[in-house]
């Protein structure tokens, strides 16, 4: 990961005129947002799986249908209610009209002449807070040395970082440690699927005894284990016990498992990481996804982050910390 590294974010686009394409794919590639389309008897089963988004652009007509937008705005609403909605109009770029009730429903409105003025909701609703590029990199390093010592050759492939807003779990196993500095107050979280973890159990990847894997807290205990390993790193490089943490509020965090659903108490996008495990031969059967993903939902304020710095051995002989035996 490089300085040119930008955070990304995937956007779905539900547009059905394409004269209206090169506009919305212009834009979306200047704001880095990576744009997603889909047939419409699938939307629904989209949004239901594990697909990351950080908003919706959707058009009013959508499906040549003059309020066809609306409602399919309302059918997401029902089950994407975490995600910003932004609604491309043809004659106004307001919501005024609108019942209260269904302006509700999004977070903007734009025409196509004037997308460009959908500049300053996409920085408000997706990329509404700003992220250091060295913790951005420190974090990939850290989790990628993690990773390589926990599986037995097996390479890592780094996505590049983005920004969600939805709040879907991926797979099955799924751990959560706090992240508490004076800069940050968070959580981080993995999450994998068992089934990819399973294999490489079996295919003697991992420390564990390949015939130990059908017992899942085996499996639990790798996750466990990556999960304590990037903390301790995090936590090394990055937070400074000696500074006084006066903030200490907590708010509830709420897990709907029927719907693959958590939520930290607040609007904060999560900042999501997704590496790839792959075998040396380049085989499928023994790859594996594991996301990674940090919410800054109690305190951020980046404008405050450093790296620890060591001392070295005479500045602990200069300060009295370190004596000759």
């Amino acid at each position: 990961m490089t300085d040119e590294t930008k955070i990304v974010s995937k956007v779905l686009v539900l547009d059905s005129n394409a004269e209206c394409y090169d506009s919305i794919k212009a834009f979306c590639d200047s704001h880095n947002l990576i744009g997603l389309k889909v047939q419409h008897d699938n939307i629904m089963s989209v949004l239901k799986s594990n697909v990351d988004l950080g908003a919706i652009l959707l058009a009013e007509e959508y499906g040549d249908n003059a309020h066809g937008g609306i409602q399919l705005a309302r059918d997401i609403h029902e089950v994407r209610p975490d995600l910003p909605i932004f609604l491309r109009r043809e004659k106004s770029d307001h919501l005024d009209d609108f019942s209260e009730k269904d302006r509700k429903l999004f977070s903007a409105a734009y025409t196509i002449d004037c997308i460009a003025n959908l500049h300053q909701a996409i920085d408000e609703f997706i990329f509404s807070l700003v992220y250091p590029s060295a913790l951005v990199r420190g974090i990939t390093d850290l989790t990628k040395t993690a990773l390589e010592s926990q599986f037995r050759g097996m390479g890592v492939e780094i996505a590049a970082p983005y920004i969600v807003r939805d709040r879907i779990i991926f797979g099955e196993i799924f751990t959560l440690i706090p992240i508490e500095g004076s800069w940050c107050r968070g959580y981080m979280m993995l999450q994998a699927e068992e089934e990819s973890l399973l294999r490489l159990v079996k295919a003697d990847k991992t420390y564990i005894d390949a015939d130990s894997a059908d017992d899942f807290r085996n499996l639990n205990n790798v996750l466990g284990e990556i999960t304590n390993l990037i903390w301790g790193a995090f936590k090394n490089k990055y937070i400074n016990y000696s500074e006084n943490n006066a903030n200490l509020a907590q708010v509830p965090l709420v897990i709907n498992h029927l719907h693959r659903y958590i939520s930290f108490g607040s609007e904060n996008p999560q900042l999501c990481f997704k590496y790839t495990l792959l075998d040396g031969d380049h085989n499928d059967e023994k790859s594996m996804v594991i996301y990674q993903r940090f919410v800054f939902n109690l305190s951020w304020s980046p404008e405050d982050f450093k790296e620890n710095q060591f001392s070295t051995v005479d500045e602990l002989f200069d300060s009295g910390e370190l004596e000759l035996f």
